[in-house]
């Protein structure tokens, strides 16, 4: 029966190994939705006036909203809703539909088309880049391919969010008018835009339904290109037509020319594809692969298709790396069993229950919705460390029952009916360590349910394996121990444990004698452990090494496009001789993840890890300053981090959002403390979205001569639109695509606000009136964006951290700079993204850890039945903390959210040895009446080996994770460390505390008894 159960464990495992997806890491996505809006011309603060608060405010309104923010700059909106993790995106998405509908009837009703939604968060990075280019074809012909053929196909394939073009070259017809010709020919820009719009049109015209035939009305209405608008007849004067060659300059062009992208040093178009939040990266990535050859075989041979940035291969190396990690800690424990045993045949039976519960545990997995990621694969690599504790303890027992002289049957049924409720007690308790975890809520809860519940099904298999599988194995297969041959290193190694355990029986006794000794230093590893809490570093997640940087470029608030191009190439010039990148890819202009047209990206392909000595951090410290000294423009690095949290796209990695209703008291503050948070130490790159000294052309102009000319205000802001906003006056329907024709004045007339006096508007009474005549000039600043963090203003400060610097080093000096600096009551300052969720998770970390001891404590206590022994087992817990914080201060590594799930390991680790101490003493106790003392130093004897045994297991199966060797190993190592120094000197410390806080609390408890009876006597 056990071998039938154990072989339909094993089986449905694999079944359910091969089935299982992989990805990064367990599904933490915030439901996020972006929504965005357009009305070209419009200012920054027109679309967070006119078209931003109208949709916040029904936005507001939408259940298990988190966080809403937005971002308008001239022209777009573009509004991040963030909802609780428990949220379905689908019903938010329909939400958020609603919401837009009722918002329609405030919004302009001149906008272009209705506001779209996307269910993607912008924050986060790309999992996917394709360039295409060609050094012959131009480069609209290249967009159509991209845009219009690849980016369509690539948005129908599931999990994928959005495709994101980097320098869109779209084909568009640009008719640049001569405002001088037009004046001289007495016509305005408001005629040329009529004229054009007319001419070009695609209405339906009819058929003819004859009694034999039917026949469709076709005409030549539409214009499909610059040539055809040439010869346009746009006005008459004086009995002669004045063609739209006349008075204007149509060209094949491009429906924004302020933007622009770069596959290293060849103009392209990127194509960035963003998976859907809770969408498997790796499935994503396969069946985007899977239609790219087929693409590509279709496109000219002219145009080039690479392939930038695939995130799936770093992901699939991490994951090779973990399952080599667990592979390597399940052969470190076996060498350790086979050390300890010295007998192939006793070493094998505890094996077994190494794979036989990782295997059971893939079943579990499936059935739960998992996937194999890193947090996953990592929970497996730790159980190799104890779950076969169980297994080890089982067989140890009956071995010491063999090495008595007793048959194996009979050796297997004593030792399984005398250790059977220590295992039971050591399994449950360490699954219990566990199930605060499992209630926890936030990111945090989220990130560490998967690796929780994996961790569990692992521990509780190996329980059931070392109470049915091990004893019955044992029966059979355990020689006598006459019958055993010993060799050389038997007997060496059996020499050597003999002497470690007559000094352990020679040192114990010592410790024994001296209680307040030992007690002391238990009240000195506490002490030690809450300063040392204090002193080490704490931080989030680590970055880690995804083999990519992003670099966020900015100029001059007036700096022209042809400034940002110049700037943008001198970067790249210095990126591109960096011996550490492989292969980059350069943007410049407003567009996607850019509002402003001051801005660019410069994103970094690294060489693998074996091609270069240095890691991502470092590579950031040497280009900083080389990338700093081109001037004119700034440049912040990010190493992007494994988790973005938080739908805001700012400069540099964590953020400080500032609120208030009071407009010049938040830009005042705002100045303030970016100029003090400059100036603490360890922070660099630190910016504000506060763009608010952009240049403006401010028109003032009379209404009251606009009323005596016959003009309206109207007319002349649909001049200015027609001359100056790239304005769309017509379409052009194509067979796969549709065309704009866009309307404006030539270039030389766009680079100097002098030329405004050139531009004429036509009176009620057929008069051509100068601007100049009902407008005068002045020069003005004005906002670049306008941002809102809910529906109040907000200005966000982001930074980044130098190397050695902790985030919570630097949340603890934001914290004491808004102390210093006594804000006013009106200003809300708050954390935001990574730096939020560390906040946050500090908090609730602390009171899971003592949330964690409860739940052992009750555990124990119903186990036991007392209230006393389950504190002599929790005894070592300040000696595992201390080791585990020293550890990580000693290596200068932060106590980061992996390194305190090392903490919490410790809690189930540590305190089975105790259990194994504590177990067999009342045992002898209760059957023999034998004396505490008597009783307690018999049983650390005697369970010296197994404890040394399970001790040395768990080392060996955590060193690998230790050592942050590997794809991704960074991010893994804190939690190595921690659970590798905690276990080394709670394992030395707790061998003599358990001892004699055993005996201080039989004590208590005997005094108590006699202090009850005494009562009961009087």
């Amino acid at each position: 029966m056990t071998t039938l159960l154990i072989a339909a464990l094993v089986i449905f495992g694999v079944i359910a190994y091969r089935a299982l997806p992989v990805s990064e890491l367990p599904s933490v996505d915030f439901p996020t939705i972006s929504v965005t809006a357009n009305l070209p011309g419009a200012s920054p603060e027109t679309m967070a006036a006119a078209v931003a608060t109208p949709l916040e405010s029904q936005f507001s309104t939408i259940a298990g909203l988190d966080s809403m923010t937005s971002t308008s700059a001239q022209g777009s909106t573009s509004i991040t809703l963030q909802f609780t993790l428990d949220r379905n995106i689908d019903a938010a998405a329909q939400d958020v539909q609603s919401a837009i509908s009722a918002a329609l009837r405030k919004l302009p009703p001149n906008l272009p088309s209705p506001p779209s939604f996307r269910k993607v968060n912008p924050a986060d990075s790309p999992i996917f880049y394709v360039a295409l280019s060609s050094a012959t074809l131009p480069l609209p012909i290249v967009d159509e391919y991209a845009q219009t053929q690849l980016a369509q196909r690539l948005s129908t394939i599931p999990g994928v969010a959005q495709v994101q073009v980097f320098g869109a070259q779209k084909y568009a017809v640009r008719i640049r008018a001569n405002p001088d010709q037009l004046a001289a020919r007495g016509m305005g820009i408001d005629e040329l835009q009529q004229a054009v719009a007319q001419a070009n049109v695609n209405q339906p015209v009819g058929m003819f339904d004859g009694s034999r035939q039917t026949f469709a009305i076709k005409d030549n209405g539409q214009l499909s290109d610059a040539a055809a608008y040439r010869p346009l007849i746009v006005a008459w004067r004086n009995g002669a037509p004045v063609r739209l060659q006349d008075v204007a300059t149509p060209i094949d062009s491009v429906e924004n020319n302020k933007i622009a992208s770069w596959n290293v040093d060849k103009r392209a178009i990127v194509l960035a594809i963003q998976r859907q939040p809770g969408a498997n990266t790796i499935e994503t990535v396969d069946a985007i692969r899977k239609i790219l050859p087929g693409f590509k075989a279709k496109l000219p041979a002219a145009i080039d298709m690479n392939i930038l940035y695939d995130r799936s291969l770093s992901i699939r190396d991490s994951i090779d790396d973990v399952q080599f990690t667990l592979v390597l800690a399940s052969f470190l424990v076996l060498v350790v069993i086979l050390l300890f045993l010295r007998n192939l045949s006793a070493t094998l039976i505890p094996s077994l229950a190494l794979p036989i519960s990782v295997i059971g545990t893939f079943a579990a997995m499936q059935l739960l919705g998992y996937s194999l990621d890193n947090l996953s694969l990592l929970a497996l690599t730790l159980a190799v460390g104890f779950v076969v504790d169980d297994a080890i303890v089982m067989l140890e027992n009956i071995v010491r029952h063999l090495e008595a002289g007793e048959p194996p049957f009979e050796a297997a049924i004593k030792g399984a009916r005398e250790i059977g409720f220590t295992i039971i007690s050591m399994t449950l308790s360490l699954v219990a360590v566990f199930i605060p975890v499992l209630f926890m809520g936030g990111i945090v809860g989220r990130l560490l349910h998967e690796f929780a519940v994996t961790i569990c099904v692992a521990i509780l298999v190996s329980g059931f394996v070392s109470l049915t599988l091990t004893p019955m194995l044992c029966s059979r297969y355990l020689k006598p121990v006459e019958l055993a041959g010993h060799g050389r290193l038997f007997k060496a190694f059996e020499s050597f444990f003999a002497a470690l355990l007559r000094a352990y029986e020679r040192s114990l006794g010592w410790a024994m004698s001296r209680p307040k000794l030992i007690l002391a230093s238990l009240a000195a590893s506490l002490a030690l452990t809450v300063v040392m809490f204090a002193v080490v570093p704490k931080d989030f997640i680590p970055s880690g090494d995804s083999g990519r940087l992003i670099a966020f470029t900015e100029g001059a608030q007036d700096a022209s496009f042809a400034s940002m191009v110049e700037h943008q190439r001198a970067l790249a010039e210095i990126v591109a001789k960096d011996p550490n990148i492989r292969s980059f890819m350069s943007s410049v202009g407003a567009g996607g993840i850019r509002p402003t047209s001051n801005t660019g990206t410069i994103f970094m392909l690294l060489k693998p890890r074996e091609e270069r000595e240095l890691t991502p951090d470092e590579i950031i410290q040497e280009l900083r300053p080389k990338l700093a000294a081109v001037p004119g423009i700034k440049v912040y690095l990010q190493n992007p981090p494994v988790i973005r949290i938080g739908g805001q796209i700012t400069a540099a990695q964590y953020q400080y959002t500032l609120q208030d209703t009071d407009l010049d008291e938040l830009y005042q503050w705002t100045h303030t403390l970016l100029g003090r948070i400059r100036q603490l130490p360890g922070f660099v790159d630190v910016t504000s979205n506060l763009n608010n000294l952009s240049p403006v052309v401010a028109l003032d102009i009379d209404r009251d001569k606009l009323s005596s000319l016959g003009l309206s205000f109207a007319q002349v802001e649909d001049a200015l639109q027609s001359a100056f906003s790239a304005r769309q006056i017509s379409t052009i329907y194509g067979a796969t695509n549709q065309y704009q024709v866009i309307l404006e004045v030539a270039p030389d007339y766009q680079a100097d606000p002098a030329m405004l006096s050139r531009l004429y508007v036509r009176a009620t009474g057929g008069k051509l009136v100068p601007l100049e005549t009902v407008a005068s000039i002045s020069r003005k600043t004005q906002a670049l964006t306008v941002n809102h963090q809910g529906q109040l203003p907000s200005v966000t400060i982001s930074f980044n951290l130098l190397p050695g610097v902790s985030l919570g080093e630097a949340v603890d000096r934001i914290q004491a700079l808004e102390s210093e600096l006594s804000l006013p009551v009106s200003l809300n300052t708050s954390l935001q993204g990574t730096a939020q969720a560390f906040q946050s998770s500090l908090q609730g970390l602390g009171i899971l850890l003592l949330i964690a001891v409860l739940v052992v404590y009750l555990v124990l206590g119903i186990l036991y039945e007392s209230f006393v022994h389950p504190l002599t087992i929790l005894s070592g817990l300040p000696a595992a903390g201390l080791g585990a914080l020293l550890t990580l201060w000693l290596f200068k590594v932060d106590l980061s959210l992996y390194a305190f799930v090392g903490v919490i390991m410790l809690i189930g680790i540590v305190k089975k040895n105790a259990i194994m101490i504590i177990d067999f003493a009342l045992d002898r106790q209760r059957r023999s009446g034998m004396p505490a003392r008597q009783a307690i130093s018999e049983a650390c004897l005697i369970r010296f080996r197994p404890i040394m045994m399970t001790t040395m297991a768990a080392l060996a199966g955590t060193l690998p994770i230790a050592l942050g060797i590997g794809a991704g190993a960074e991010v893994r190592r804190p939690l190595g460390l921690a659970v590798v120094g905690g276990l080394v000197l709670s394992q030395f410390l707790t061998l003599y505390l358990t001892p004699v806080v055993y005996l201080y609390l039989e004590r208590l408890g005997q005094w108590r008894s006699r202090q009850t009876a005494r009562h009961r006597l009087v």
